[in-house]
Formats: C-alpha cells, structure tokens, sequence
C-alpha cells in the first residue's frame, strides 16, 4: 500500500485531518517556518544579486529530522501549509530543508479544515507557485532591511532595544499624526435648540429640533444668534407644514474579512487584535466538538475577501428558507463586493465564515471557552446575517414652520427585520416620539409649551483605538490581514505607544522614534510609499515584476539614507540635566534621567545613593484652582497627562497640555 506524508504548520491540525484521511497517510506538523534569515546579521548578500541567506531556524532541527525520515518513506509528500503567501513560502522552504524532488511533492491547499476540503484539496493537488514564493521572499527581504538598518541607528540614537519596520512605521506616524491634531485642537462654539409642542387631541408632547428656516439649513454659532432665533419663535403660530412617509432600506452587512473581523470583536467583545486572531486560529485549526470529534468550525481567518463558495451560500439559503421563511432571502444573490471589485484580494480567500452553518453557536457552547464561544457566535451570526434580507422601515418626517424658522422631526419603524432578526450591528436610534409623529397630519393644531436650547463645544478628533487604526490601514492599503494585530502589538510593546482602555495613546519614547524617523526616513515613514510596495509585491506575486528588481531598487537608496542619518542625526538623549530637587537622602541636587517611561529623578551618587523620584516638569502655565505651576506627568504605561504640582492638596489634572489665561472648564478633576 502507497504511503503519503501531509505537512502542516500547526500541531493542532495533525489530530484534525488526521481523523480525515486513511490510514496509508501519515499527518505531521513543521510548527510554522523552519528556515529563515540569521538573526545576528541582515542575511542578504547584497553585493551577489541580493541573495538571501537562509539558515534553519534555531530549535528546528529535531523536527527537520523526523519529517525528513517520514519524507523517504513516503510516495507522496503533501505540503499543506496556510493557504496565503506565508503559506506558500514555508512550503517552498520545507520542499528545500527535506530535499524534496518534484515528482513525488505536492502542494494543497484548503479554506477550512472539514472532510470534504481536505480531500478536495488533496484530488487538485498542484506544483509549488514560485511567483507567490517570491512575493513573500520580497516581503521578507524589505521588512529585514528596515529593522536591520534603521534598528541601530536608533539604538544608537535614542537607547537599545528600540525596532523600526516599514508598516510599524507607518502605523506609529499615524497615531503620531493624531496626536498633533488633537493637540492643534480649538474648539467651536455652537448650539442646538428643542421646540416642545402640544398636539391637540393628544396627550404627549411632540419634542422637535431646530432646522434653519423653510429655505435653507441654519447653524447656531453663539448666544446672541440664539436669542435672535427664541426672540422670533417664542410668540409665533406654528403649523404642519410637510408631512413625508416613506421606506428605507438597511442592508445586510457583507461576511467577516480580517480587518472588518478585528474591528467587530473590539468594538462589541472589547478583544484585542492579537487576542481575536489567536482565538480564530483556534477556532480554524479545530475544535473537539462533542460527538463530531476534532474539527475546524471557521474558514481561514486571513482574507481580505467577502466572496462566499456556492456551496456555503446554497446551504445558509436553504437553513434560513427552513428556520426564517422565503421572505427572509434576499431578492438576489449576493456578489463580490464593489470594495472587492475594485482591489485586489489577497489569495482570492473566501470570507471568513462557519464551515458548517448548521453548527449553531449555542451547539458547540459546552465545547468552547467562553472567549471562543463569544467569537464563533459573532463569526456564525454575521455570516449568517450577510445570506439573508435587507431590513426595511417605515419612516415619517415632519416639517414645522413657525416666526420664519422651521424645526422637524421624524420617526422610524421596522417594517420587516430580514437580517435583523440574526444580527444587529448598533443599536437603533430610539425615539420616544415615534407613535406621535406618525399620528401628526397636516391638519394638526400646534401650540408652542417651551424651548430647550443648549450650548455645545466641537470635539477634537477621536485617539485611535486599535479597531480604527485596523480600519486605517486598511483603507490606506497598509500591510495584509496577516501584519495587522503584530505590527499593533510591537509597537505597545516597544512602549511607543499606550494602551489605556481602548485608546492608544503615543508616548515620550514614540514621539522621539517617530520624529527621527521622518527627519531621516521620510518616505519609509508616508503611507503612499507602504501602499506602492504592497502594490508591486502584488506585480510580483502576478508574474509581472522580478522580486529581485524590487529588492535591489530599495536597498541602495535606505542603505545611503542610513548613512547620511549616521552623521547628521543627534543623539537624543536626556543629558544628567541638574535639577533644584534636593536629595533627602545624601543633600545633593538631583539630576534628570531618561528611563523607559520618560524622565524621572536620580541622585548623582549613585550607586552610593540610589534615591529616584518622579519628574515633575513645569511647563509654563499656573494652575486655574490654585495658581502653582502646572507639571508634566505620566501614567504607568508612558502617557502624558498635566497636573498641579500641589497634588494631593490640589486635584487639577487634564490630559490635553494647559494653555495659559484659558478656560480649563472641562479639566477631569481628580482623574
């Protein structure tokens, strides 16, 4: 009996597609990439063509070992890594590190872990496709020399353990950038007003807000415009003017893509996206499902696609036609998206979606941790919400005139859920008025009982959570699914940015990388230059660019910014500046250091003393409460915020830098 090997990258697989296949096939695991570039040194000779270096990863070996002893034994060795450019890559380097000969060396690939796939994948078996190795091979390359080029120059620069990276980079200047906004800030001034009006024959108030006047939209800017606005209304008759009733349609959203994915689960389960793509491998690769055994219950979780196979959608019609009735489908099937339309999609992947939408979340709940279960149900219910009916409402709006202004107000109902009845995305506006409104007619009486107006300030801009920096990157066309959550999470971890709740803030240490970086790196640091070389990665994976041209028109222009920045670029650091804080310990005057979390005090004796304190660095301005100075601080993870140097007697603190002779109205005292 013929004897084949099947190669995956996880371990937890081996057990999944073990149960698939016969017992002529043997399943092992290459736990992930089994050659890569040296870690002590760029790893690509760049005198000989770029040729890259590879070397087996350290701790790899034993496992090269065994899968080379199965590989000699086998007739067929499959090669079934991730369906994605990594994917591709690892094989290629697998089918190199077990020596592998093209006549016995396949190549498959599936979008979920079920029976009926993995056999599949296995009937179209396929050759290795290089121009899908070299995209990643470009990719690599481009990555290695950012950090190992730029890398030290700032550990020289600023302090070691500092990185740099070309989407890294990006995504630091973008938080960086929003910063400055928030900062540059200056509120305006405006206002809204309320009318409250009886309606004869009916009980309640209809409470209706202020539009302009019958001919054009209006915006209130002060108090005196407001005054002018109640002067003229507050004796005046009001009548019905229009009233409109209509339909409007909500459609159903389009399946879970990795970005859309990681935007959801922060928003609604408040994950992280490192902890929403660890629990959707887990879910992928599979799950011991009570009476079914170990199985894959997500398609793969790296897509940039909303395509859906025909299968999959025939079997969602036919379970929402069963449970929800005829009405609930949509009129017609949905296609690619326009968004997919007009770009391209990585791998053509599918959506991510249930493998089986018959296996209900409240099904396999016993089988899942809470997290996965939490995950799985919104995976199950979007999907299942993206096969079914647009919602429909009933809405009615209605025009008041009165003293030459014009106030409205309007009211929906749901005419028919459709997808609702899976899935809501927000909740509805809710309006307390929506019964009356659609009892008014133009022939009701009106009388004015009074007029609410307040006053507003305008917002700065909203600091990124890691759901709207994932929502950035992508409409920017930074990076791949793949680079979202591990380009997140370095930069929390280098310390160049906080995380408090759900908002990233940039800190003292940020604010220094990202400023040298666009001194001396200007292009690695601007979102085109990061979406032109996702675009030619994409000519290269398409056969129509050389990786190589890529890799050598890059190098030499970053090996002489490097150089230049060597030589011109100060060294930041915060020299042992004295300060007038005297030690208690020993009587010297203390002096400034510069630490992970910016500045703090140190006693020059040291090691003799080794007294530290907080920095408290005044900027300038006196505090509004009491009149001391306002100093700089921190939180424990690095953000900035402003505070009375009199604390704990003075409870003055505001996250936004103070400006002197300003209001600071809206300071969160004792935050």
């Amino acid at each position: 009996m013929a004897k084949y090997l099947v190669i995956v990258e996880s371990p937890a697989k081996v057990k999944t597609i073990k149960k698939f296949l016969g017992s002529n096939y043997e399943v092992m695991a290459s736990n992930g990439h089994v050659r890569d570039l040296p870690k002590s040194q760029l790893g690509i000779d760049v005198d000989h063509d770029y040729e890259p270096k590879y070397i087996t990863i350290r701790g790899k070996g034993d496992i090269l070992a065994k899968l080379r002893k199965e590989a000699k034994k086998a007739d067929k060795v499959y090669l079934a890594t991730d369906p994605d450019r990594e994917g591709e890559a690892i094989s290629w380097h697998l089918s190199k590190a077990l020596n592998l000969d093209k006549g016995r060396m396949y190549r498959i690939t599936f979008n979920e872990i079920t029976k009926s796939a993995v056999k599949e994948s296995i009937r179209h078996a396929r050759e290795i496709n290089q121009d899908l190795v070299d995209a990643q091979q470009a990719r690599r390359m481009l990555d290695r020399m950012v950090g190992y080029r730029i890398s030290p120059l700032l550990w020289a620069k600023v302090k070691r353990g500092l990185s740099a990276g070309r989407v890294q980079s990006v995504a630091l200047r973008l938080i960086a950038d929003r910063e400055e906004e928030i900062n540059a800030f200056v509120p305006e001034e405006y206002w809204s007003l309320d009318a409250e009006f009886a309606v004869k024959g009916e009980k309640k108030s209809l409470t209706a807000k202020f539009y302009g006047t019958p001919s054009e939209k209006l915006e209130i800017h002060s108090r005196e415009e407001m005054d002018q606005v109640l002067s003229a209304v507050k004796d005046a008759s009001f009548a019905v003017t229009e009233v409109k009733k209509g339909e409007r349609t909500k459609k159903a959203p389009l399946p879970f893509t990795t970005s859309t994915l990681q935007q959801e689960a922060s928003k609604v389960l408040n994950f992280s996206t490192s902890k929403t793509m660890r629990l959707a491998q887990q879910l992928y690769e599979g799950i011991d499902v009570e009476g079914q055994g170990t199985i894959g219950i997500i398609t793969y979780l790296r897509t940039d696609s909303t395509r859906v196979s025909e299968e999959a959608s025939l079997a969602a019609a036919d379970y929402i036609r069963e449970t929800y009735g005829e009405a609930w489908l949509p009129a017609k099937g949905k296609g690619t998206s326009k968004k997919d339309a007009d770009k391209k999609i990585q791998d053509a992947h599918e959506a991510i979606r249930p493998t089986d939408i018959r296996r209900l979340p409240a099904a396999v709940k016993e089988s899942l941790s809470r997290d996965q279960f939490r995950l799985y149900q919104l995976i199950w219910k979007r999907f299942t919400a993206s096969c079914m009916a647009d919602a429909r409402y009933s809405t009615t709006s209605v025009k008041i005139d009165g003293g030459g202004y014009r106030f409205t107000v309007s009211a929906s109902t749901v005419a028919f859920e459709g997808f609702m009845s899976v899935y809501v995305q927000e909740e509805e506006e809710k309006s307390g008025n929506t019964t009356l409104v659609k009892a008014v007619s133009r022939d009701s009486v009106l009388s004015l009982k009074g007029m609410e107006d307040r006053q507003h300030f305008t917002q700065p801009p909203a600091h990124y959570t890691e759901a709207a920096l994932v929502k950035t990157l992508e409409e920017l066309g930074i990076g791949r699914p793949s680079t979202y959550a591990p380009t997140i999470s370095t930069i929390i971890a280098r310390r160049y940015v906080a995380k408090e709740g759900r908002n990233l803030y940039l800190t003292e240490i940020g604010e220094v990388v990202n400023n040298m970086m666009k001194q001396a790196f200007p292009t690695i640091v601007e979102t085109d230059f990061t979406v032109n070389v996702e675009s030619l990665l994409d000519m290269v994976e398409e056969g129509k660019v050389s990786w190589k041209t890529v890799v050598s028109n890059f190098y030499p222009d970053l090996n002489e910014a490097v150089n230049r920045a060597e030589e011109e670029l100060q060294k930041v650091k915060i020299e042992d500046e004295v300060s007038d804080v005297v030690c208690e310990q020993c009587g010297r005057n203390m002096v400034i250091k510069y630490g992970p979390h910016g500045k703090f005090l140190a006693c020059p004796g040291f090691p003799d003393c080794r007294n530290t304190k907080p920095y408290l660095e005044k900027i300038g301005v006196k505090c509004p409460k009491c009149g001391k100075e306002i100093v700089l601080r921190r939180s424990s993870k690095g953000r900035k915020f402003y505070s009375c140097e009199g604390y704990p007697d003075c409870d003055y603190i505001s996250w936004k830098k103070p400006e002197e002779a300003k209001e600071q109205k809206d300071a969160p005292s004792g935050q």
